[in-house]
């Protein structure tokens, strides 16, 4: 398992861990993430703006109050804040641009999403997700290797980087933000994950008492301590030493050896 993964360098960012301009490449991939996913972006279920437009009343109901809200716009608008944030960052991304971008009036926006960052945050997580399939390999460290690969490959490759590192930077000072990144992105990928750790217990790889919430934290902390900080790279010898030192820990005697 040598070698490095191609373009794995750190994504090029500004000073500190803020929103930063992406490579053109990601761009497109994040554009069709957002166009895909229109509204709803964020974690099923979370009701929070941009979460998607209401249905429609039941038969015999009375008319909904307001205006409905417009799946297309809702598009607009988050292809408009991806592309925006693959070529300037969050730090430099304006409602205003967003608006004039997707062809509507900054108020539809802010009916939807009451700040950038929120806005960021369901753009983003349009795009990301689909970069982030559950495997199922047949085991727990062919899983934890492709978990890691992908990630790696979507911060590295793409333009999800350089809009990672700018939230997390706006997620600091914004206790909302923090909030709906805890609710929308972060507890649905480890939900996510935590079906594999299970297929492992069952398995009797590991055992049920392990910690899955540790595992996960030492899986993507090490790669998320590298993209933020950018003193090493994400090669692919560093996955697979990640994946063993966790496994090492956690497996059984015996269990070790599995690929």
């Amino acid at each position: 398992m040598n070698g490095d993964i191609p373009g794995a360098g750190v994504p090029t960012a500004e000073a500190g861990a803020t929103g930063v301009s992406a490579e053109a490449s990601g761009a497109g991939a994040a554009r069709a993430g957002a166009a895909s996913a229109g509204t709803g972006a964020g974690a099923p279920g979370a009701g929070a703006p941009g979460a998607g437009a209401p249905g429609a009343g039941a038969p015999g109901a009375g008319a909904p109050r307001g205006r409905p809200r417009s799946q297309e716009a809702d598009r607009a608008i988050l292809t408009a804040a991806v592309e925006l944030l693959a070529e300037r960052g969050l730090a430099a991304m304006s409602i205003e641009e967003v608006a004039a971008r997707a062809g509507v009036g900054k108020a539809t926006i802010y009916r939807r999403w009451p700040s950038k960052g929120l806005l960021a945050l369901d753009a983003f997580v349009a795009s990301f997700r689909e970069e982030q399939p559950l495997p199922d390999t047949g085991t727990l460290r062919g899983d934890m290797l492709v978990t890691l690969r992908g990630w790696v490959r979507a911060v590295t490759q793409t333009s999800m980087g350089s809009m990672l590192t700018g939230l997390i930077a706006e997620a600091q000072h914004d206790p909302e933000l923090r909030g709906a990144w805890r609710d929308r992105m972060l507890e649905p990928l480890r939900r996510q994950r935590r079906i594999m750790l299970d297929r492992a217990v069952a398995r009797g790889e590991i055992a049920p008492s392990v910690d899955q919430e540790v595992v996960l934290d030492l899986l993507f902390g090490a790669a998320e301590h590298r993209l933020l900080l950018g003193h090493l790279p994400m090669t692919d010898d560093f996955i697979a030493e990640v994946v063993d030192v966790i496994l090492g820990g956690i497996q059984p005697p015996g269990q070790g050896e599995l690929s």
